[in-house]
């Protein structure tokens, strides 16, 4: 216990964080129809988001390598923070682009930022139960950061003044903290084509679970108003996906170490396929039937990412997991940045189901991939051990020397 009390102040640093910045994204496009953007200009904010996030797990390792941990946070933080609090000034898709990649830029700076400082004091004998409450705090309030959804008014001042007090005071925990700052890590190289020629399957399943997830993420909330969910609703759906998402880790991970791999990403991504079917041809008027597939859809689509690495570090050496971590998410943080604004053409052309459409072409290609990749290479023997990787962060993984489990 004394050593999760030791972590409270991370803890808090990043809830505060992951409240404001989990909201902003279904908050904007509320706002956005509010004030008369299109759904491609809605879907480019979120496109715009991951393109800043993109950026911040480059740049931050280089930032805490020369100011430090603490102040590397205050400056990702307050970056969000201007992000936030800007919206009301400037009514412009262009402006709020914009500002969503220093949202973006903030919250993998801060993430970066909080799992290093963790991983550095972490050691063998406490590592699964900081990591379990880790998750566990991550996992909470990602849900009622959707939640929060119902009770912000879109495109008010007092809306985005709000989520902009979060950012700030986010860095109060962590700047007042007496826990001394790790010394930095060091960057690992970063080459995604050798990590492709590594393990192809592995590389295809995170940039579909980037495409997948990030779509869902920063459109659903579009899905949601074209079918007719209030504000509380829209909240509630996302929140339900994100924690059937979470639940399912379990589960999968327990699969995905006693089977061969590929076959578990085979079934997650048929799951996938027939959760988006049942969520187009269910009656928007049935409530409770929608909630529990989109449990069903988080179930089968979050896992994805872990899985996906997992098995790619089956055939990595030792020495090499920590750059193919690092690429993995590199090739993440690709389909993630140009899935939104797909999305959200498809919805303009095609209406609401499109978006599902899009998700189950994704997931039809690594169902078929997969099977291609059985016929032309037998799995590993020996695995690593399954590790999930919360849905937060591209960047925990780079900062985790996985072990082979013997």
């Amino acid at each position: 216990m004394r050593i999760i009390i030791s972590f409270i102040a991370l803890f808090a640093s990043i809830s505060l964080l992951q409240l404001g910045s989990g909201a902003i994204g279904p908050l904007d496009v509320l706002s956005g129809i509010s004030v008369g953007f299109t759904n491609t200009q809605i879907g480019l904010l979120g496109s715009a988001h991951f393109f800043g996030f993109f950026i911040g797990c480059w740049w931050a390792p280089r930032l805490m390598g020369t100011v430090g941990h603490s102040r590397a946070f205050s400056a990702f933080a307050a970056t969000g923070a201007i992000g936030a609090i800007a919206h009301p000034m400037l009514i412009d898709p262009i402006a709020w682009a914009l500002m969503r990649i220093l949202i973006g830029l903030c919250v993998a700076g801060c993430y970066t930022v909080i799992e290093s400082w963790m991983q550095a004091k972490l050691t063998n004998s406490n590592r699964g139960r900081i990591m379990a409450s880790y998750r566990t705090v991550d996992i909470v309030v990602s849900a009622s950061a959707q939640l929060m959804i119902g009770a912000l008014e879109p495109a008010s001042y007092m809306s985005y003044n709000l989520l902009a007090i979060l950012f700030s005071a986010c860095m109060l925990p962590i700047v007042l903290t007496k826990m001394k700052p790790p010394e930095t890590p060091t960057s690992p190289r970063l080459r995604p084509l050798n990590t492709m020629r590594v393990s192809p399957l592995g590389a295809a399943g995170v940039i579909v679970a980037g495409t997948s997830s990030a779509a869902f993420r920063m459109v659903g909330p579009i899905y949601g108003q074209e079918i007719g969910l209030s504000a509380k609703q829209i909240g509630q759906f996302l929140a339900t996906v994100l924690i059937g998402g979470a639940i399912a880790q379990f589960p999968v991970g327990w699969l995905a170490d006693k089977y061969d791999r590929r076959w578990v990403l085979i079934g997650l991504s048929v799951a996938a396929i027939m959760a988006c079917g049942f969520l187009v041809a269910t009656d928007s008027n049935n409530r409770t039937q929608i909630f529990l597939i989109a449990a069903l859809f988080g179930a089968s689509i979050y896992p994805i990412f872990s899985v996906s690495m997992a098995h790619a570090n089956d055939f990595a050496h030792a020495s090499k997991m920590v750059e193919i971590n690092a690429s993995l998410m590199f090739l993440y943080g690709i389909g993630a940045i140009f899935s939104p604004l797909i999305a959200s053409v498809l919805i303009d052309n095609f209406g609401p189901a499109a978006l599902f459409a899009f998700i189950s072409v994704a997931h039809v290609f690594l169902v078929g991939f997969g099977l291609f990749r059985m016929s032309t290479r037998p799995t590993e023997g020996e695995k690593t051990a399954y590790t999930y990787v919360p849905r937060t962060s591209f960047t925990i993984a780079k900062l985790l020397k996985r072990t082979k489990s013997r």
